[in-house]
C-alpha cells in the first residue's frame, strides 16, 4: 500500500463516472433494488432496521461486483444483487456488517450525548408548525461533530468487504487493512470527497437557479442524489483497484 498523491482522489472520480457512463441504467437499477430491499428489511419490527445495517455489506458488494464486470466488457445482469448473500462469504460480510452496527449504535448514543434532547423536539415541533427554529450553536456544532466521525469510521471500514469476498481474509484482518489502507491515503479520500461534494453541491444550484424552489428542483435534486451516491460507489471500487490491484472474481472460500 504505497503512499498516494492527494489529486489521486480526483482520477477516483473521474475513473468512477468513467464506469457508470458505460452502464448508467444497470447501476441505476440496481441502486434502487439495494434501496428497496433494504426499505422492506427496516420494516420488519424491533430486529428489521438493524438486521438492514449488517446487511450493508453485502449491499455494497453488489456494486463493486459490477464495477468490475463494467471493467471487464460484461453485461452486468440481475443477478449481481446476489454477490454478497452467497454462502459461504454471507456469514464473514455479515460480522464485518456487525461492525458497522456498533459504530452506528456507539454514534447514536454520542448524538444523545453531544446534542440536547430538548433540540429534536423542537426541530419535530418546527417541522409540524412551520417556522424558523431556534437552534443553538452548540447543538449545531454536536451534530456535525458527530456526523462527521461516522462518516469517517465508516469511510475507513469501506473496503472491509471487498478484501473479506476478493482477497478471502478474515473479517477481523480485512477491517484492519481496510482501516489502515484508508488512514495512509486519508489526504486522497479528503480530495475525492470534496470534489464529489463541490461538483454535487454546484450542480445543485445551478438547477435551483434554472428551476427556482419548485417541486421539479426537489426531484431532480433527489435523482441528482442517487446518481452521485453511484459515482461515489464507482469511485471507492477505482480505489480500491488502485490500492489491492484488480482483484480476481472469487469469494468461495474464506481464511480461517
Amino acid at each position: 500500500m504505497n503512499s498516494l498523491p492527494a489529486i489521486t482522489g480526483w482520477h477516483w472520480l473521474k475513473q468512477g463516472a468513467g464506469l457508470f457512463r458505460k452502464q448508467p441504467a444497470a447501476l441505476t437499477t440496481l441502486l434502487f433494488a439495494n434501496i428497496l430491499i433494504s426499505i422492506g428489511i427496516s420494516a420488519v419490527p424491533l430486529l428489521g432496521p438493524m438486521v438492514a445495517v449488517v446487511l450493508i455489506p453485502s449491499f455494497s458488494m453488489a456494486f463493486m461486483k459490477a464495477c468490475l464486470m463494467i471493467e471487464n466488457g460484461e453485461r452486468v445482469t440481475p443477478g449481481v444483487l446476489l454477490t454478497g448473500f452467497r454462502k459461504p462469504v454471507l456469514p464473514a460480510l455479515c460480522k464485518v456488517g456487525l461492525i458497522y452496527l456498533g459504530v452506528s449504535l456507539l454514534m447514536a448514543l454520542l448524538m444523545r450525548f453531544a446534542v440536547d434532547p430538548g433540540f429534536w423536539e423542537q426541530m419535530a415541533r418546527q417541522g409540524r408548525e412551520g417556522g424558523q427554529p431556534q437552534v443553538a450553536a452548540s447543538d449545531l456544532f454536536g451534530m456535525f461533530a458527530v456526523f462527521g466521525l461516522d462518516v469517517i469510521i465508516l469511510m475507513s471500514l469501506c473496503f472491509a468487504a471487498p478484501l473479506t469476498y476478493w482477497q478471502k481474509m478474515a473479517p477481523g484482518k480485512a477491517i484492519f487493512y481496510s482501516f489502515f489502507a484508508v488512514l495512509r491515503s486519508a489526504r486522497v479520500f479528503i480530495v475525492l470527497l470534496l470534489a464529489w461534494f463541490a461538483i454535487f453541491l454546484g450542480i445543485c444550484m445551478v438547477i435551483t437557479l434554472l428551476l427556482g424552489a419548485s417541486n421539479m428542483t426537489r426531484v431532480v435534486i433527489m435523482w441528482l442524489i442517487f446518481l452521485f451516491v453511484l459515482l461515489l460507489q464507482c469511485a471507492m471500487y477505482a480505489g480500491y483497484r488502485q490500492i489491492f490491484g484488480k482483484p480476481q472474481d472469487g469469494g468461495v472460500s474464506l481464511a480461517k
